[in-house]
């Protein structure tokens, strides 16, 4: 089943504020609070909403630094690139990996303290990655703008 127009406007309003309760919610949809529960409640069973997070302050966390590490790996076949896959999510500092097309196999978005704990975090995970021949970090200077919010 498809979105229609309110669908839209619920899911817009839930990516801004994810904690609004489902009387605010109703009243900013223009629905009744009853109609809005299901039109929730059914947006999550079909996958619409994945789930509810709270998204935390990276300097709070002492993790301000965002560097890209761009991967190349020796081959493309299928065990070399599952094993990088299983290898690489299970790096705590890996927020993001993305298989590319390009000239880099994949990006990785690395969370750290500061260069020493990048250092740390290359030496102690990146560089035993399976399967890589070649990789190369770029350091975010700043973070122009930033949104987990999908367009609708």
């Amino acid at each position: 089943m498809g979105l229609d127009a309110t669908d839209r406007r619920i899911l817009s309003a839930l990516q801004k504020t994810g904690r609004m309760s489902n009387a605010d919610l109703s009243e900013k949809v223009n629905l009744s609070p009853s109609a809005c529960h299901r039109r929730v409640q059914r947006l999550e069973a079909d996958g619409y909403i994945r789930g509810y997070v709270a998204l935390l302050d990276a300097r709070k966390m002492a993790v301000p630094t965002t560097v890209f590490v761009e991967i190349t790996l020796q081959g493309q076949a299928d065990e070399v690139l599952d094993a990088f896959e299983r290898a690489v999510s299970r790096i705590p500092d890996v927020l993001e990996c993305h298989l590319m097309a390009g000239s880099a196999d994949y990006i990785l978005k690395v969370v750290a303290e500061d260069t020493d704990d990048f250092a740390r975090i290359h030496r102690q995970h990146l560089a035993r990655l399976p399967g890589v021949s070649q990789m190369q970090s770029s350091f975010a200077l700043r973070t122009v703008f930033k949104t987990t919010a999908l367009p609708v």
